[in-house]
Formats: structure tokens, sequence, C-alpha cells
């Protein structure tokens, strides 16, 4: 099977989204230009993660950016999820002065491709190439979704549920939140 390396060079829509209730939320990255959606599956760590990373990068690049509006809008819908992204990947073009972000699909048979490379054999790619101002607005959109989830427990730092939890730092007794 042939790899797919889905290329999105000037999207229109660049965000990270959930489905479900807090404790039950599953995380996606979705790109849109012109006619095409593309949309993955990760985790929560992984979110916060390429939030912060992005970060990183545009203030060692020293890429000034206009405000861009953010982007608080539901996924597009309908989508369809072209697969789980294992491993993530950012570089800077100095070039474009743009950023491009690589979502490579958790496979057992491929290895992710480095930044940029088109290998036949590598896993399936999501490629998407941003100007510093989107990518400031997914940086925003991204924290604040990684933080809407549920509250942590003042003692142990675990996600409270609902119904509470057994709270290590309270020997064994059931916190209620």
């Amino acid at each position: 099977m042939s790899r797919r390396i889905l290329t999105f060079d000037a999207p229109r829509r660049f965000i990270a989204g959930t489905v479900g209730m807090p404790g039950e939320r599953t995380f996606f990255l979705q790109a849109a230009q012109g006619g095409d959606l593309a949309t993955v599956s990760l985790e929560k760590a992984q979110v916060a993660l390429i939030a912060d990373r992005l970060d990183e990068l545009l203030d060692e690049a020293g890429a000034s950016s206009a405000a861009n509006p953010d982007d608080n809008d539901p996924l597009d819908v309908p989508f369809e999820e072209e697969f789980r992204a294992g491993a993530l990947a950012l570089g800077w073009d100095p070039a474009t002065s743009r950023v491009v972000i690589e979502a490579h699909a958790l496979t057992e048979d491929r290895e992710p491709a480095e930044l940029g490379d088109d290998d036949d054999s590598a896993a399936d790619t999501l490629r998407v190439v941003l100007e510093p101002a989107m990518c400031r607005a997914f940086i925003r959109r991204a924290r604040a979704l990684v933080s809407a989830g549920r509250p942590p427990c003042p003692f142990c730092l675990q996600p409270l549920d609902p119904a509470g939890h057994i709270c290590a730092r309270a020997n064994g007794y059931r916190r209620r939140s």
C-alpha cells in the first residue's frame, strides 16, 4: 500500500478540537483548504506539546505575526478520521517564513518520515504549512482546549471525576469533587 501525504500548503483553517465530554474526549487536528478536509486523532498530551513547541519555534525564529482572529468554531463535519497520529514533527522554512507541521500515522510496520521527506515506504502523513499568525491562533485554541478538561484534585493533581476518585494523598479515601 502506498503512502498518503495529505498536504495543506495554504489552509483556510488549522485547528485542534475534541468530541465528547471531559474525561472521555477524543482529540483531533483538522486542516481545511478549498474543498479538502483532513482530520487526524491524537492524544491530549500531543496537543499540549505541539502548542508549546510551536510557541518556542516561533520565538526562536523571531517570527513576528499580525493578529489572526481566533477560530473558536467547532470541527468541520462531517469528517472521517484519516489516521491516529503517532509522531509529530515541526519545522521552520526560512525561505517562506512559514511553519511546517507534520502528523505521522501510528503504525506497526512503517516508520515516520523525516520532516519534508516524501519516501513512499514511510507512514501516512498530514502536512500543513502555516503563516506565523495562524500558528499563534492555533496555540491559543489548543491551550484553551487542553485546560478545559476535568479540574485537578487539589491534593494529588489527578483529574477529578464527577463521582470522585480514590486519592493517594488522602490515604485511599474517596474525594468528592
